[in-house]
C-alpha cells in the first residue's frame, strides 16, 4: 500500500475520514522511514494528523514501527528521552539528575535532539554523561558508566530526517511525540517531559499500548523531564502497566526563581556537582527530578534516596 492510501483515510472529509488504526500507523511509519514514500504524501500525512490531533493508537503504531527499525541495543533500566527546543528552560540541571539515577545502579539510556538549542549537547560532557558515537557504543558506555546518550541523528538518520521536516513545514508534527515514545533500548520504564499538558495523557495511553511497565510524564522545564522545585507537579503515566496519576508537592516554600533565569554558563553544572557552587534552587531541581525518576523505578523513599545519593556523590568535577 502506498502512503497516499493513508493520506486518503485521514483526509476524505467530514463524515468519511477517520484516524489510522495502530497497524495502519505502523505501515505508514515504515513507508516514511524507507525513504520510498513521496515527500508530498509525507507532508500531507503529518499535517493532517496535526490538524486532527493524534490518537494513542496512532502514536503507538508509529513508535512501534520506528523502534523496530532500530539496531539492537542492550536493555537499560530507564529510558530518558530529550527532545524539547529549550525556549523556556535554563541550564539543563536534569542531566545531573540522570547521573544520580545511574549512581543508584539503574542503567540510564538518554536519547534526543533539541534543534538549534545547544544547551543539552554542550551540557553532556560537563555533566559527565558520555555520548555514543554509534548504537553499538551505547552498550559499552552503559556497562562502563551506567549512563549514555544517543543522538537521534546517530540512532536513526531516517527518523531524524522526518523530525527535521519541522523546518520545512514550520509546524511541530507527531514525530516529536513519536521520538519521546521511541524507547530505543526497549526499557520497561520511561520518564518523559512535555511542554503542552494534553500530551501527558496521550503519551501515557500510548505507553500502555506499547507495553511499558512504568512511565511518568510531567509538564517539565521547557518540555524536558525536569521538575520545578517551587511548584506542585502533576504526573501521568503507568505503574505496573496500569494507568496512573499522581501529584508531587512543591519542594521549596515559594517560587523565587524561574528555571530559565538567564544563566548560560555550563561550568555551573560541574560546580554544583563538585560542591564549589552552593545553589539551593538548582540543587532542588536536581534532587526533585531524580526523585521523580527513582519513584518511577519503584523506589520506596525516592526523595530520601535522591538526597543520600547526592551526599555520597563523588565530589569532583564530573568525569
Amino acid at each position: 500500500m502506498s502512503l497516499g492510501a493513508h493520506v486518503r483515510t485521514l483526509g476524505r472529509g467530514p463524515g468519511r475520514s477517520r484516524s489510522l488504526t495502530r497497524d495502519e500507523a505502523a505501515e505508514a511509519m515504515a513507508l516514511m522511514l524507507s525513504g520510498k514514500a513521496d515527500p508530498h504524501a509525507v507532508g500531507a500525512l503529518l499535517m493532517l494528523l496535526r490538524m486532527k490531533g493524534e490518537t494513542a493508537e496512532e502514536i503507538a503504531g508509529f513508535a512501534g514501527a520506528a523502534q523496530a527499525s532500530l539496531p539492537a541495543l542492550p536493555r537499560p533500566a530507564l529510558d530518558w528521552p530529550s527532545y524539547a527546543a529549550g525556549r523556556t528552560r535554563g541550564l539543563p540541571w536534569f542531566l545531573l539528575s540522570a547521573r544520580l539515577v545511574a549512581m543508584a545502579g539503574h542503567k540510564v539510556l538518554m536519547h534526543g535532539w533539541n534543534g538549534a538549542d545547544r544547551a543539552i549537547r554542550d551540557g553532556l560532557p560537563v555533566a559527565g554523561i558520555p555520548v555514543a558515537d554509534t548504537p553499538d557504543a551505547a552498550g559499552m558506555l552503559l556497562d562502563t558508566h551506567g549512563i549514555a546518550y544517543l543522538p537521534l541523528e546517530t540512532l536513526s538518520p531516517a527518523l531524524f530526517r522526518l523530525l527535521g521536516l519541522r523546518d520545512v513545514l514550520h509546524l511541530r508534527s507527531c514525530i516529536n511525540t513519536v521520538c519521546r515514545m521511541l524507547n530505543p533500548g526497549r526499557a520497561a520504564v520511561s520518564v518523559q517531559g512535555v511542554f503542552h499538558p494534553p500530551y501527558r495523557l496521550l503519551q501515557a495511553d500510548a505507553g500502555q499500548l506499547l507495553g511499558l511497565e512504568a512511565l511518568s510524564v510531567i509538564k517539565g522545564g521547557g518540555g524536558e523531564f525536569e521538575r520545578h522545585p517551587a511548584k506542585t507537579i502533576a504526573g501521568f503515566g503507568l505503574r505496573g502497566g496500569d494507568a496512573w496519576e499522581g501529584g508531587y508537592p512543591a519542594l521549596l516554600p515559594e517560587e523565587t526563581r524561574r528555571l530559565d533565569d538567564g544563566a548560560e554558563d555550563m561550568t555551573l553544572l560541574a560546580a554544583l556537582w563538585s560542591g564549589t557552587l552552593r545553589d539551593p534552587f538548582a540543587e532542588a531541581v536536581v534532587l526533585g527530578t531524580a526523585a521523580l525518576a527513582l519513584d518511577t523505578l519503584g523506589s520506596e523513599a525516592p526523595e530520601d534516596e535522591a538526597r543520600a545519593l547526592w551526599e555520597v556523590r563523588r565530589v569532583s568535577a564530573p568525569a
